[in-house]
């Protein structure tokens, strides 16, 4: 390597010898550090939650799924964790793990990026590399941090290097973790993708090198958008088949036995986490720049952005069965998290649904042995803690909604005593006179 500044950084990675800096420490960074710590670099922790940092530095967790043992771990060899952003002079590496969510217009929020990057410029030096794994449109790196790093006279490639590198975080899937998930990564020049490659490579099982940052972060979006895309098709297709008295999951467990050519998506009450009901639209936005209307990714969101209503709707078509008006019962919904066995809440649609529910009248409630306190959200507040279940809450409740299907529930008890019971998840495949499939 003709770069002497990058060659000294790239051999100081390769030594384990660089302080990496993750400034961002939630379902992306936590794990990220804990990785890092792992394979021996000393890793500091920046974020701008102070009771976050707190609880990191007393050896605590706040997400479920990662041990307070492995923080205490990571504290006893090495990790800090620090509010202050004037410590990013001290790190090799400064990894971006920051929230990109979308404005109320249903437009990309890159607030959260721009001030992380505005927040570190100002202590940026030579010989450092800065990867953002946010996920985000095309030309966010070129067009947002590119800028912002070189404007105190440092030049990407030259004496401080710049890469993307999405996040593939699964929260709760036991079947990847950090170590195993291949990394893509791009750099803005070539020498930054070869700086970018030996920051990952001492982590992460495979590292996957692409053309360039844009590339990197299309990436990020077909993945996603292929899943958005291939839900949505299956949650219409469960409509269709639902007005036709066809089970939709039957349908999809038959297919899937197919050894080519089919790929299983199952249909559910819409779309949650922070990637899948955000990305697509992600690009979308940023195809109008190009004189572009992404028709086929617009309608597959429109088809999952209907989904909690059309859940809702079943509910009150069964309680209208029952002689009943959703206005004045008692409604309980089973599973806040976006997706089973998780404390993730990010674009839950349970929440959708309880909001929805409570606006016509009815008093909500809602069981998840994940999240035993309905949590402070951007945009949504229910002042509720969650309802333990046995024969006589479940039976208390004119109707039990089914939004999540956590396995530490217990289906039987809850089908044995629910009144009425809107299964969103496919559940319960045999048919019974006071399940509705939804």
């Amino acid at each position: 390597m003709s770069n002497l500044i990058a060659a000294n950084l790239v051999e100081h990675l390769q030594r384990k010898e660089s302080i990496i800096g993750i400034v961002g420490l939630g379902y992306v960074g936590l794990p990220l550090m804990l990785r890092y710590n792992a394979v021996g670099f000393r890793v500091l922790g920046i974020d701008i939650d102070k009771d976050k940092v707190d609880k990191l530095n007393a050896g605590h967790s706040y997400i479920e799924h990662i041990s307070a043992s492995s923080i205490a771990r990571a504290r006893e060899s090495g990790f800090e964790a620090t509010t202050d952003f004037e410590r990013v002079r001290e790190c090799d590496a400064l990894i971006l793990c920051v929230p990109t969510p979308l404005n109320k217009h249903r437009e990309p929020d890159m607030s959260f990026v721009v001030n992380t990057t505005d927040a570190i410029k100002k202590h940026l030096r030579e010989g450092q590399i800065v990867s953002l794994e946010s996920t985000t449109y095309p030309g966010t790196t070129e067009e947002e941090l590119l800028p912002r790093v070189q404007e105190s006279g440092l030049e990407v490639g030259t004496n401080i290097f710049l890469v993307y590198s999405p996040e593939r975080e699964d929260p709760g899937n036991a079947n990847f973790e950090t170590r195993t998930i291949p990394k893509v990564v791009g750099g803005h020049t070539s020498t930054c993708l070869e700086v970018g490659l030996a920051l990952y490579a001492p982590a992460i099982d495979k590292v996957v090198p692409v053309s360039s940052t844009r590339a990197a972060e299309m990436t990020k979006l077909l993945e996603n958008i292929h899943r958005a895309v291939n839900i949505g098709l299956v949650n219409e297709m469960k409509v269709v088949a639902d007005r036709m008295g066809i089970d939709i999951f039957e349908v999809v467990d038959a297919a899937a036995t197919k050894p080519f050519g089919f790929t299983a998506y199952y249909p559910g009450p819409g779309l949650g986490g922070h990637c899948i009901p955000i990305d697509p639209f992600y690009l979308t936005w940023k195809a109008r720049e190009y004189g572009l209307h992404t028709r086929f990714i617009e309608l597959s969101g429109e088809v999952n952005k209907a989904m909690p209503e059309y859940v809702v709707g079943k509910l009150i078509d069964g309680l209208n069965f029952h002689g009943k008006a959703l206005r004045g019962c008692k409604v309980l919904v089973l599973g806040i998290a976006y997706k089973k066995n998780v404390d993730d809440m990010r674009e839950s649609p349970s929440v959708e649904i309880m909001e929805l529910i409570e606006a016509k009248g009815a008093t909500i409630a809602y069981s998840d042995p994940h999240v035993p306190v309905f949590p402070k959200m951007r945009e949504h507040h229910f002042d509720l803690t969650s309802v333990q279940l046995n024969a006589e809450t479940i039976a208390s409740f004119d109707a039990v909604v089914l939004a999540t299907d956590h396995d530490k529930f217990d289906y039987a008890l809850i089908s044995q005593h629910a009144a009425l019971l809107i299964d969103s998840r496919g559940k319960y495949r045999v048919p019974e006179s006071h399940i509705v499939k939804a």
